[in-house]
Formats: structure tokens, C-alpha cells, sequence
């Protein structure tokens, strides 16, 4: 199938729509043909070379549970041994070329990757359950935050900078250098930016990685795995294992050879692995996102049709399966009832179904387990509070459910502080803008949050008193979400994240380095 170039569109997470039918039209070619070929066998990728294991696992789609995607490797301990082996192995070779030439590979592999801005996007809707848009982002995403990774390496000159001297004879400088090998470990819900992402970023650092994708997503970690071995990142610098999390998984993370690790995904998951990554010989780094409980305050001052917006987007976009979404929503008792109109209005128009339709914006859940949590959340709710809205798991070969708002939960209900992972948000009135601000910020995590208001004065209050990384106000493409490299650093706070850096800002690339300090006297 021959394609148009990719950057003839830019699709990111705050598009709202794509007139452009030509896109469609690729997108659906890309869909039907990868329908027609699926059910294939994917090997794991150690040293250079596709390595096949005993036994195999069946990637089923969540749009289409007859649909089995693709056959994919159980690795074991020993295939996770080897790749860290391999990358262990290439690692001075890399660390030692020019950080000019590591560069250039990366931006090829960037360009390949919005070359198959089409396979990619389609799979990743089948494979996750994105809309073709919220796809063909993620896939876009991956491409700029590899690039501004390595835009990080030329505009710092490759971390080397001059230090003060005390004469013309000494010659002091601080050098960032690479630490080694780095694990990425990523989630299902962006298979494509937050793998590529953190790896790119210590690729151009000069470290050697070996990425482990979530077990709900193989297919596309493949993808980035064929885009930086056609890029020419040598044989051992970048190694794919596939496999279960308490054998692959903890594999790595307990191997005395990783110098790094990069992982995303749940609080519980995440916190086990710092503790655990920190009883080695010496302290390693370990940049772990995990995850949020999203509030969204919305005054009486808002403009209620970009908070109703902003809201549902944010609350309902990937089912609810962003750590970003908007989970817990606090609105002005003056204005609750109109909001809640333009609220529930706006959420009754979506549509759930398969999201490879260009019609539907909704699409699965990623598994039957996060099926059965939604059911499991909304009994709770119904119990303790009402559904305003949805509620309820719809039909179809998939795992199909509502978009749901529950309101008039009680404040000490535990799903007030649970981060659900799915397409549930929670209402409360507020009476007063502290007491909203004292609720958003009472969880143990802190991600992302949203204002609403036309005051300039509660707009400043907002943002000197929310305690999350990444802050949006009256933004109706997403109350909390949408975050772009370069346009918005993304990163967290508290038990959202462990390092106090973002990605796609200033200070993400050097979390893969450590600083040596040079003085040479004459």
C-alpha cells in the first residue's frame, strides 16, 4: 500500500476532528489490510537477531474478542538475562559514538515511524481501542518526543558546558555521560510514546536499552522495535522482550547489570519497583510515572460550555485509560445544575463501538479484567450514590462499556482516592474555592488538574495552590489532558512521579545521564 507522506497531517491529542479525507482514506486502507493479514507470528529482538521462545501468546484484540492480532513471545528469564547481556555488550560502542551520530540514527528512526503513521495507527486501535485520532497521535507523539530528545543533545552541544577557571592554564567543564544500560518498561495505554519516548531519550543519552511493552500490547512495541533497527541502531543497543511481568519483568528490574530504568504505569506496580531497584551495591535512577487521580475545578465564573467540553473529553477520551483523565470533578453549587446539562448532553452523544469506525469516538476497554473492574466500580457506585449517566456494559464482540458520571457519591467513599482506569468520573458541589482546592489536592498522587473560570484572580489562585505537574485552564480540548511535547511538559507530582522532571520540556534527557566534572591544567 503505498502511502502519503506522514507529515502532510499533524494530528495530536487536542484535535478535535480531521476534515481531511485523504487521512481517512488511509487510515481505512491501512485497517483492512492489516485485517487481512493478521494472526501472524512476532519474534522478540535480542542482539540484532529475532529470537523465538518455546511458547507463544495470543494478542486478542479488545475491539474484536475473534480477532487474535498476532502470535508473540514468552520470553523467560534467560531471554531477559541476554538482552541486558547484549546491551551490556554494545554499550561502550555506543556510548562512545559521536552524540552527532546517535543523533542522526535516532532521527531516522523518528521518520520512519511518521512514514507508518497509517500500519501503526491501525494496529494501535486494534490493539488498544483508540479512535483512529487519539491513534494516529500517539503514533505522532512518538516521532516528537524522539525528535526533541535529540533536539535536547544539539541545543545543549551534548551536555558538555564550560565550567569558571582560575587561569588561561586550567580548563574546567561539566560532561553528562550515559550510565549504561537502561530498561524501559511500558504501559498498554500509549504503546507507542511512553516506549518510544524514554527510549530515545536514553538512546541519545548514549545509554543501550532493553524495552519490555506491556503484555496487552506487543504488536506496536514490535513497530518501534522495526523503526529503530531499520534506522541502523546497531546490533545489542536496542533489545525487545516480550513476556509476563513476574518473569521477564522482575527480571530486570532485579538484574545487578541495569544502571537505569524507566517505568509507567500503576502506583502499587511502580512503587515496588523503586523500592525494590534501590538495594543494589549503589543507588541507580529510576524515573517512574504512576499514574493520577485527576480533579477538574470548575467556578462559578466558568464559561460552562468550554468547562462541559473540556470535561467530557478529558473524563471520557480512551475510555477513561489516560493517567491523565479527569476522574474527580468539583463544580460551583451556583452553577452545578447548568453545567450538568451541558455536561450529560455532551456525553450522550458519543459514540461507543469499534473505534477503527470513523463514527465512533469510544472504544473498548483493554481487557476483560478492566470489563469486570467497570462493572465491578459501578455497582459500588449505584449503591453509594447515583448514575447520572452510562452505567452500563453494551454489546458487541468486544469489551464495550458507558461513558458514566456518578454523583452524590459521600466524600469518605474509597473511589474518591482509587485511581479506576476507566470511563467512571465522580461530580461533587462545592461552596466555597478552598474547600474545593483542600478535596483536589487531598490524594496521593498528583499528575494533572483543570480550572474553569473568566477570573484573572482565581485563575492565579488555581495555579499557585494545585498540586500536580501538569496544569491546564479552560482548556476545552481536554480539561487535563493533551499534553504535547514541547507545548506542554508532562510529568508528576507526589505519587505520581518520582523525579520531579517532565517530558517533552527542558530537563527530561538528563535524568539518562550523570554529570562528571572535568579539569585539565596545562
Amino acid at each position: 500500500m503505498t502511502q502519503a507522506p506522514a507529515h502532510k497531517f499533524k494530528v495530536t491529542y487536542s484535535t478535535l476532528s480531521s476534515p481531511d479525507p485523504e487521512l481517512h482514506r488511509l487510515y481505512d486502507e491501512a485497517v483492512t489490510d492489516f485485517r487481512r493479514h493478521a494472526g501472524q507470528t512476532y519474534p522478540m529482538f535480542i542482539n540484532g537477531q529475532e529470537r523465538f521462545a518455546e511458547q507463544t501468546f495470543a494478542k486478542i484484540s479488545p475491539v474484536d474478542t475473534d480477532l487474535v492480532m498476532g502470535y508473540f513471545q514468552k520470553g523467560t528469564e534467560k531471554d531477559a538475562n541476554d538482552a541486558v547481556a547484549a546491551a551490556k555488550a554494545a554499550y561502550p560502542g555506543w556510548r562512545d559514538m559521536p552524540w552527532q551520530e546517535r543523533v542522526a540514527i535516532l532521527r531516522r528512526a523518528a521518520d520512519l515511524l511518521s512514514d507508518r503513521l497509517f500500519k501503526m495507527g491501525a494496529v494501535m486501535s486494534l490493539e488498544v481501542g483508540k479512535n483512529r485520532l487519539e491513534a494516529l497521535g500517539d503514533v505522532e507523539e512518538t516521532a516528537d518526543l524522539i525528535r526533541y530528545n535529540c533536539d535536547a543533545m544539539e541545543k545543549n552541544n551534548g551536555f558538555a558546558k564550560p565550567l569558571l577557571t582560575e587561569s588561561d592554564r586550567h580548563h574546567n567543564r561539566s560532561v553528562l555521560k550515559p550510565y549504561g544500560v537502561w530498561v524501559v518498561i511500558s504501559p498498554f495505554n500509549f504503546p507507542g510514546a511512553l516506549a518510544g519516548g524514554p527510549s530515545g531519550a536514553a538512546l541519545a543519552a548514549g545509554n543501550t536499552v532493553v524495552f519490555k511493552p506491556a503484555t496487552d500490547t506487543p504488536f506496536t512495541g514490535w513497530l518501534l522495535t522495526e523503526a529503530f533497527r531499520d534506522a541502523g541502531v546497531p546490533a545489542g543497543v536496542f533489545n525487545f522482550v516480550t513476556g509476563g511481568g513476574r518473569s521477564v519483568g522482575q527480571t530486570l528490574v532485579d538484574h545487578p547489570d541495569v544502571a537505569g530504568i524507566t517505568f509507567t504505569g500503576s502506583y502499587d506496580v511502580g512503587m515496588a519497583i523503586i523500592r525494590s531497584f534501590s538495594t543494589g551495591k549503589y543507588p541507580r535512577p529510576c524515573v517512574a510515572e504512576m499514574g493520577g487521580k485527576n480533579p477538574v475545578i470548575v467556578s462559578k465564573k466558568a464559561d460552562l460550555d468550554k468547562a462541559a467540553m473540556g470535561c467530557m473529553r478529558s473524563a471520557f477520551g480512551l475510555q477513561g485509560q489516560k493517567c491523565s483523565a479527569l476522574s474527580r470533578l468539583y463544580v460551583h453549587r451556583d452553577v452545578k445544575d447548568a453545567f450538568m446539562q451541558k455536561f450529560l448532553d455532551l456525553t450522550s452523544q458519543i459514540n461507543v463501538g469499534d473505534p477503527t469506525q470513523q463514527q465512533n469516538w469510544m472504544g473498548p476497554v483493554i481487557n476483560q479484567s478492566a470489563y469486570q473492574d467497570y462493572q465491578g466500580f459501578v455497582a459500588d457506585l449505584r449503591q453509594h450514590g447515583d448514575i447520572a449517566f452510562g452505567g452500563e456494559v453494551l454489546g458487541g464482540k468486544g469489551y464495550y462499556v458507558a461513558p458514566t458520571i456518578a454523583d452524590n457519591v459521600p466524600e469518605d467513599h474509597p473511589l474518591w482516592k482509587q485511581e479506576m482506569f476507566l470511563p467512571i468520573v465522580m461530580v461533587e458541589a462545592y461552596d466555597d474555592l478552598d474547600e474545593a482546592m483542600k478535596k483536589a489536592n487531598d490524594v496521593e498522587y498528583g499528575l494533572t488538574a483543570g480550572f474553569f473560570s473568566e477570573d484573572e484572580d482565581e485563575v492565579q489562585w488555581f495555579l499557585d495552590h494545585m498540586e500536580a505537574g501538569v496544569l491546564y485552564v479552560n482548556r476545552a480540548s481536554g480539561a487535563t489532558t493533551g499534553a504535547w511535547p514541547g507545548y506542554q511538559s508532562f510529568g508528576g507530582w507526589k505519587g505520581s512521579g518520582s523525579t520531579g522532571k517532565a517530558a517533552g520540556s527542558f530537563y527530561y534527557v538528563q535524568q539518562y545521564m550523570h554529570e562528571q566534572s572535568q579539569t585539565i591544567i596545562e
